[in-house]
């Protein structure tokens, strides 16, 4: 690998399994120092062992993104353990779909506050460490950019049905995406999304029909895309299939790359080519 991201610490929210593994997997494989984190310990374990196999560097911070303090708790982490804080990466989440009329309240509420909350949280958690970090760097004469990298979806740019509560929190993560590239850019962080189109993971893996579940804070969620649909939209995607929690993991490294030390408040569909 390049080593491009040598010495950097990354905080990597939902890096346990899927995607968030995969995210933290490339970073540490180009010199990052990764706090794991997941709902349970044990993925983030998992994932923190397979970091330092490889020869990286890694720490865990296990819980739930909503909870009271864990935004705190997260970057401390990464400022116990490493020294400091270079990189976030906001990527815990899942779905619980319903259409309107079914929707629950604690539905709604429950993926906007992982999806939205939580990220906000954690980047006013970071902005005391960044903001210090940037001020002596400045007055070393030295410019030191940094990254946050939000995780979006095609269901926040163009709406999806059935998601109303997945579709607006993966839309706002794009205001704030905007908004703390225009208040951070003092900073020299450059803020981006990835929106994430048809990608293979264990939320999409098993039908809509069937009995696939995911355990959160120990309520069963049921999950997964209609057989037929996800066929239909592999035949929309141009490049022939969904694509991989690798294929993911490579265009959130686009952002934490110094190529893109100059490119902020944009976002990218990493998606084959298939837009709604």
């Amino acid at each position: 690998m390049t080593g491009k991201l040598n010495g950097r610490v990354a905080l990597v929210s939902g890096s346990g399994r899927g995607i968030g593994r995969e995210i933290a997997l490339k970073l540490a494989s180009e010199g990052a120092r990764v706090v794991v984190n997941d709902l349970d310990a044990d993925p983030a374990n998992e994932t923190a062992e397979a970091v330092r196999a490889a020869g990286g560097e890694a720490v865990v911070c296990a819980g739930s993104v909503t909870e009271d303090g864990f935004a705190e708790r997260f970057v401390k982490t990464g400022v116990d353990s490493f020294g400091g804080l270079d990189i976030v990466v906001n990527n815990a989440g899942y779905t619980w779909d319903s259409v309107i009329q079914k929707m629950t309240d604690e539905q709604w509420q429950a993926i906007i506050d992982v999806h939205l909350t939580a990220p906000f949280r954690i980047l006013r958690a970071a902005q005391p460490v960044i903001s210090a970090k940037a001020k002596e760097e400045a007055a070393a004469g030295q410019e030191v950019f940094r990254k946050v990298v939000n995780i979006s979806s095609i269901a926040g740019t163009g709406g999806n049905a059935g998601q109303i509560n997945y579709a607006a929190a993966k839309s706002g993560i794009l205001g704030v995406t905007r908004t703390m590239a225009k208040e951070w850019g003092r900073y020299k962080v450059n803020v981006n999304a990835v929106a994430f189109g048809p990608i293979r993971t264990r939320l999409t893996e098993g039908s809509a029909d069937g009995d696939s579940t995911i355990k959160v804070e120990e309520k069963e969620i049921k999950v997964g895309v209609n057989p037929d649909l996800l066929s239909q939209m592999e035949r929309m995607i141009p490049l022939g299939r969904v694509g991989t929690p690798q294929e993911a993991a490579g265009a959130v490294y686009l952002f934490c790359a110094p190529e893109s030390n100059f490119i902020s408040g944009q976002h990218i569909i990493c998606g084959g080519g298939f837009v709604i």
